[in-house]
């Protein structure tokens, strides 16, 4: 299987070490292929604190024989909680399901900037999967139910608001506002500078993102304090216009999404099943 790997020279080199051997370690204890390890959260995301941990997913097969029984194992493989760093992941038929069924998730995964390990061939197959078969409305619902989501549960007070938190409402606005500007596109780009990029915002509101940006990149904490003004008048903007927009609760794809779906699955079992 060929290699491909990509880490950010600013991560720790004994805590990738650690993870690449608990990889190792699963590779061998549960008999399994790991065509893809990489990064998520926010080091992927592109807004790091200095003491952010080490969130690595990675999507695994097991042999062929293993998928025909009636006991089938597990589709998640979940590694105890180091104080740094966790290491879980999903069996490509999990995979696989959520990405037809409109979870943005396995996406950001094939598009992370940080790359643990990963077969090319695999990545490349299962993102052109992503480019045929993931529906704009289902996606922007992921986005949007993640975003509002935040913005009612913790960032409801505009007056006195963990900072940190504005983050995890931004990006799924800023991924809503990117699918309305690319009408043929269904790939949100993973890392958020270079989303924002791509977003045609005012000038105030970049320039509010970059203050967040840079003060986060250098303090463990942001602290408490009022909603920045065009920040907050981006989120609301964004979520009410997802709100009519966007379809609620649409229905998952079935029929031929389906079967395009299967087939990938197969193909890929064949490919990597036969032996770990």
């Amino acid at each position: 299987m060929d290699r491909e790997r990509n880490i950010d020279p600013a991560m720790d080199g004994e805590i990738v070490a650690a993870i690449d051997r608990r990889l190792d370690n699963i590779r061998l204890q549960e008999g399994v292929v790991i065509p893809l390890a990489i990064e998520s959260g926010s080091r992927a995301w592109g807004f790091p604190s200095p003491d952010s941990d080490y969130d690595c997913r990675f999507v695994f097969i097991r042999l062929i024989q293993d998928y025909l029984t009636p006991w089938t194992p597990r589709d998640v493989i979940e590694t105890p909680l180091d104080t740094v760093f966790d290491v879980n992941g999903w069996d490509l038929g999990k995979a696989v399901k959520l990405m037809a069924g409109g979870n943005a998730v396995i996406v950001e995964w094939l598009t992370s900037p940080i790359v643990y390990c990963a077969d090319p061939a695999f990545k490349a197959a299962f993102l052109d999967l992503a480019k045929r078969i993931s529906r704009r409305d289902l996606v922007a619902y992921h986005y949007f139910c993640l975003g509002i989501s935040m913005l009612k549960r913790v960032l409801s007070d505009g007056s006195d608001i963990p900072l940190k938190k504005l983050f995890y409402a931004l990006r799924p606005a800023a991924a809503l506002r990117w699918l309305r500007m690319h009408p043929q596109e269904t790939v949100v780009p993973m890392h958020f500078p270079t989303l924002v990029q791509h977003c045609d915002l005012s000038e105030a509101l970049r320039e509010e993102i970059d203050v967040l940006l840079r003060a986060k990149s250098k303090t463990r904490e942001l602290g408490r304090g009022p909603m920045p003004c065009s920040i907050g008048a981006f989120l609301q903007s964004e979520y009410e216009l997802a709100e009519r927009s966007v379809p609620m609760r649409p229905r998952a794809a079935t029929g031929p999404v389906n079967r395009e779906a299967e087939e990938f699955f197969r193909d890929m079992l064949r490919r990597y099943g036969e032996s770990p």
